[in-house]
């Protein structure tokens, strides 16, 4: 979760209601959401990343899933160490994340 560029009220947004890629990257207040700028796409990449870890989910409505995403009850429990904000990541922290998402064998 540090190693992600996400604040935690972006998560507490999506408590609160769903949100898609694309609402994200429009909205005015995202510094208030990430720690930086953020095109859709990359949010997209971000989500589905989470969705596959568990932390979120897509929205389902009438006709299906939707591209907006909730927080699911995992993820409200991978949050609770943090009442204030996530710290960021330390460099190496970084580097096993990213070895651990697009090297998982080595």
């Amino acid at each position: 979760m540090q190693c992600l560029p996400f604040r935690l009220a972006f998560y507490q947004e999506l408590e609160r209601g769903a949100l898609s890629s694309s609402q994200l990257h429009a909205r005015s207040d995202w510094q208030h959401l990430c720690r930086r700028r953020l095109g859709s796409r990359r949010c997209e990449d971000l989500f589905i990343w989470l969705i596959q870890l568990g932390v979120l989910r897509r929205e389902v409505d009438g006709q299906g899933l939707t591209e907006r995403v909730r927080l699911t009850p995992l993820g409200r429990e991978v949050l609770e160490p943090w009442p204030l904000d996530i710290p960021a990541a330390t460099p190496w922290q970084h580097l096993h994340h990213w070895l651990g998402r697009h090297r998982p064998r080595l």
